[in-house]
């Protein structure tokens, strides 16, 4: 069978090898319903400019509307020998209302159908994205709530450093994705943009109107030259992008949960629910879920990687190698979803083992800094004071014992400056309540921007 679409300038049909390989309707087909609402804008403003007549806009927009009925309830007969979603749906169109379906290519190409197309469905993707971002977000600020003075430890190194508190290790992650957020955001509002009207490469003769159509299908302008909008895949890589810096954020609190899961560790547990046996070892509970997303950002920053080399060689205008763009950014959508949407599920379940986070965040000399800022306040400089308690620590090793289980007159012997209250000062419980500064550990502090979240999120 001859593709109709362009066969007038062949003699021979395409080989059914190279049909096999070319098309694109096993990937684009998700697509359907997207380029079903474009060609109904499409044809509206045909209408608009005296292109088509009334009873003709009306009897196409009848017909794509049957088509999607039949689309979406599995009657339509796809093909692959029309190549893709687009010819797919003219094709049957054309078998409803007859050669009439055939005027709904006047005024555009695929080259600027395809990249509109994209452009919508893509959209409709970052607005979910961004429901479940938040959604995480408002299950980690309640829970920081929840633990705005549970003590845990805070590493540099994967070294005990300081005491925090969990609530606060918490609200951390909630930055990460508070910036996934704002960067889908900004992202937006390059992807809004309508190509819809560029045609092949160089515009149209007919006298259209691109803005009434931006308007039908939520855009908020038009892109300004042709070529580029028929040829411009940025926000594709902007998207992969996105999705990588996502399941960065994703893996890195999966592996932390992987981490304080680990029984020497011991720092959380998550629900079985979330966890798997072994096949052959009967005690194990394996946390297989933060395994599979830590996982699984690899693929995702594949698809990042291919579309900057699929794309970094083609000279304007469009090309056939960037109909490889769907299937490498569904994929990456529809895995980092997968992720979001499991995550807020997967958050709420973890239990903080609070006796042992206690007694991990007050080991390994945590307080240490809390000693030299001690000494800081009271006017010796604070390299002096690094110094001196460095010292300290070390009489602690030799003592195997802990700072606090030292007498006065053992610190005395270091430093005049240091009184009967530093037993109270450097107290992990102490150590964390002095952090009220913006952004640091306390209490206060954690309860104060887990409010402002939820306030923020509410919006």
């Amino acid at each position: 069978m001859k593709n109709t679409t362009w066969s007038g300038r062949f003699n021979k049909q395409m080989d059914t090898e190279v049909l096999e390989f070319s098309q694109s309707l096993s990937v684009d087909i998700v697509l359907y319903e997207t380029d079903i609402a474009v060609t109904i804008a499409h044809i509206e403003m045909l209408f608009k400019c005296g292109h088509i007549k009334k009873n003709e806009c009306v009897k196409i927009i009848s017909g794509l509307k049957k088509v999607l009925k039949q689309a979406e309830t599995g009657r339509l007969k796809w093909n692959i020998a029309f190549e893709d979603v687009h010819m797919n749906i003219e094709n049957a169109l054309v078998k409803i209302i007859g050669d009439l379906g055939k005027k709904i290519h006047l005024g555009r190409s695929r080259n600027d159908l395809v990249a509109t197309d994209l452009r919508i469905y893509l959209r409709e993707f970052v607005d979910i994205y961004l429901s479940k971002l938040r959604e995480i977000q408002v299950v980690l600020a309640h829970m920081s709530k929840e633990h705005s003075k549970s003590l845990f430890p805070g590493y540099t190194h994967l070294q005990v450093a300081q005491p925090v508190t969990f609530g606060h290790h918490l609200l951390a992650w909630c930055e990460m994705l508070y910036r996934d957020e704002l960067r889908l955001l900004s992202f937006r509002k390059l992807l809004n943009i309508m190509p819809l009207g560029s045609a092949a490469l160089s515009g149209t003769s007919l006298k259209i109107d691109r803005e009434f159509v931006a308007k039908k299908l939520g855009f908020d302008s038009v892109t300004n030259n042709s070529m580029d909008a028929v040829s411009d895949r940025d926000f594709v890589c902007d998207f992969a992008y996105a999705n990588s810096m996502i399941m960065m954020h994703l893996s890195r609190i999966s592996e932390e949960l992987v981490l304080w899961m680990s029984p020497q560790i011991n720092l959380v547990s998550l629900d079985e629910s979330f966890c798997t046996g072994s096949s052959i070892m009967p005690q194990k509970k394996n946390p297989d879920v933060p395994e599979l997303i830590r996982g699984k950002t690899g693929s995702v920053y594949g698809a990042l990687i291919g579309m900057l080399t699929l794309m970094k060689g083609l000279p304007l205008t469009y090309n056939r190698d960037m109909q490889e763009d769907k299937s490498m950014i569904f994929e990456s959508v529809d895995t980092t979803l997968s992720c979001l949407a499991l995550m807020p599920r997967l958050i709420s379940t973890l239990k903080l083992n609070s006796k042992n986070a206690e007694l991990v965040a007050s080991s390994s000399f945590s307080n240490a800094t809390d000693l030299a800022e001690y000494l800081s306040k009271k006017g010796m400089a604070f390299r002096e004071a690094h110094h001196i308690v460095g010292k300290i620590v070390k009489l602690c090793e030799k003592k195997s014992v802990d700072i606090l289980e030292l007498s006065l007159a053992d610190l005395q012997k270091y430093s005049s400056m240091i009184d009967a209250d530093i037993f109270d000062i450097i107290r992990p419980e102490m150590c964390i309540a002095s952090r009220e500064g913006d952004g640091g550990t306390s209490p206060k502090s954690v309860v104060k921007k887990a409010n402002a979240i939820l306030r923020r999120l509410r919006k």
